[in-house]
């Protein structure tokens, strides 16, 4: 459903705000009050319907949901003195008085280009330790192979809040290859290999199913290592190396006590929690990793774990994470490198992402100002993430 007021369209079904044709970033909860109020409009709507329907029950304060309120405001040209667009009735709540035109479903043209984008290719490839790994192909142009992180599904990430608006847009633009690895997702889930030198034979065997001599290569988190390994033995084939949030060395191989104490703490509570929405692995999984994640965000992250294994595999990959160690390799990346790192990262400190940079020879360094080990959809942050990966993968 797309939502036409002032200059504005708010597109419910692709979760974007646009101005007068450009897009505005809006944080995820902030987007999802604005699209409240204006599905709403017929009336005022108290704080308690604002509590229930955006923040799901949950416990806000009045500064904190004022706060949202006047970034909706701004984010469509209002304010509090204006109140062209947001009204607040005193004592009451607040209504959207703008003037709104609806328009049901995009023009078939569009609605054809978003289905061809969504659409993946699935199939199979067996890794040289006979391991079946499925692999997923969207979109068209040079290729863009992001390596497998901590967890994947690719059925159940197209879906996702969080993944899916990133997979579209590379999609649009170029051919992303992704795949389920070892132990997760469409993979096979009983194997007796659980380490990084397995991680490296998955994806051996999945680049050799790609006819393309030369592709980039997009490491995420846990996929960084993976990336670094195979750009460094196989440099003929990468053509971009670009890593985001990663490490190269796990919490065991650190030599920090406190972050090797922090991996085993971590291990308990995954044991004990695993898929429970209200677990204290949960709460703590993401207050971790999406500290500003909307209801619908976090509820994906339990929802994903129960999808893309079970919690015994979970802690075997975890702690392989653990184990890795590709420090050695930075000095012999030969390709040309993006590194990536958002500032205030609370999973793999800035610190990790600026030495990966500082030892890769020539790598360019790019900071994101967000505290979300993902960026969010809707934020500057995220804009900027995915338009300094597209513009350096097609350049």
């Amino acid at each position: 459903m797309l939502f036409q007021f002032d200059n504005f369209t708010l597109d419910a079904a692709r979760r974007e705000l646009r101005g007068n044709g450009v897009e505005v970033p809006v944080e995820p909860q902030v987007f999802d009050l604005l699209e409240f109020l204006i599905r709403r409009r017929d009336e005022v709507v108290s704080r308690d319907d604002l509590i229930e329907h955006v923040w799901k029950g949950r416990i806000v304060s009045e500064s904190a949901l004022a706060s949202r309120i006047n970034a909706a405001r701004n984010a469509i040209g209002d304010s509090g003195a204006d109140q062209r667009l947001i009204k607040t009735i005193a004592r009451k709540g607040v209504r959207f008085v703008g003037e709104v035109r609806e328009q049901g479903a995009p023009v078939q043209e569009s609605a054809a280009r978003a289905a061809e984008i969504k659409h993946q290719d699935i199939t199979f490839a067996r890794s040289s330790d006979g391991v079946n790994l499925a692999i997923g192909r969207s979109g068209g142009g040079p290729v863009l192979l992001k390596t497998a992180n901590w967890l994947n599904h690719l059925e159940f990430d197209w879906q996702s809040p969080i993944w899916s608006p990133l997979f579209s847009r590379f999609a649009e633009q170029l051919c992303l290859v992704r795949y389920d690895g070892r132990g997760s997702g469409l993979a096979d889930r009983d194997v007796s290999d659980i380490s990084f030198d397995g991680f490296l034979r998955d994806l051996d065997a999945v680049t050799a199913t790609i006819k393309k001599d030369r592709f980039a290569l997009l490491g995420l988190s846990q996929g960084v290592a993976a990336a670094i390994a195979y750009a460094v033995k196989h440099p003929s084939r990468v053509s971009k190396l670009i890593l985001y949030g990663g490490y190269a060395q796990g919490r065991n191989r650190s030599g920090d006590a406190a972050d090797r104490e922090k991996g085993q703490a971590l291990l308990a509570l995954m044991r004990q929690g695993w898929g429970s929405e209200g677990s204290a692995f949960m709460r703590a999984f993401s207050s971790i990793y999406l500290p500003n994640g909307s209801t619908e965000q976090i509820k994906w992250f339990s929802d994903m774990q129960r999808m893309a294994t079970s919690g015994v595999n979970a802690a075997r990959l975890r702690s392989a994470c653990d184990d890795i160690d590709v420090i050695d390799l930075l000095p012999q990346v030969r390709v040309p490198t993006l590194v990536i790192h958002a500032r205030q990262d609370n999973v793999v400190p800035y610190a990790q992402g600026r030495a990966i940079a500082a030892a890769i020879p020539g790598a360019r360094f790019v900071t994101l100002e967000t505290e979300n080990h993902v960026p969010l959809p809707g934020t500057p942050a995220w804009e900027k993430f995915v338009s300094e990966i597209l513009n350096f993968a097609v350049e």
